[in-house]
């Protein structure tokens, strides 16, 4: 997904290119208000804002952000994501993917706008399914049940 950036991708998913600063910025700059930024964040990536979030889990959520180490733990996976996991995968450019892949997003999404999921992961796995569901980017929470059931059927296919 960084190789096709655009404004719009940019844009959209602004947090990508905001969490790989350097140590601390991302760091102190959302542990001034964690609660906030999280519900900021996924709320705009939801069809609905935080509707979708069953309480007991977003109270889960907002404990575990809540905690400089998660916050840190955050940006270093994205930090991760823009550096060294970019190395590897050109140094693993010229091999597939072989299991089967199911690629679910959601159709209210930016993934939806912007990319074609199962085309673009073709370029990189042999054995690519997927489609989008009704949702926004959080499939499991604004879709549950067809993602549930999209899963089985992939799993029962694949055995």
């Amino acid at each position: 997904m960084y190789g096709k950036t655009d404004k719009a991708f940019a844009t959209a998913y602004y947090h990508w290119f905001f969490l790989i600063q350097p140590f601390d910025l991302p760091e102190k700059l959302i542990g001034a208000a964690p609660v906030y930024y999280l519900h900021r964040k996924i709320g705009a990536l939801s069809t609905s804002g935080l509707q979708h979030f069953d309480p007991v889990a977003l109270a889960k959520y907002e404990r575990c952000f809540s905690d400089p180490a998660t916050i840190h733990a955050t940006c270093e996976d994205y930090r991760a994501a823009a550096t060294i996991d970019l190395e590897h995968d050109a140094e693993d450019s010229d091999r597939k993917v072989t299991c089967p892949l199911l690629v679910l997003w959601g159709d209210k999404g930016v993934v939806h706008r912007l990319f074609e999921p199962v085309a673009d992961w073709k370029t990189l796995a042999t054995d690519v399914r997927g489609k989008p569901l009704p949702s926004g980017h959080f499939l499991v929470e604004e879709a549950p049940e067809l993602t549930l059931a999209e899963i089985e059927a992939f799993l029962l296919r694949s055995n």
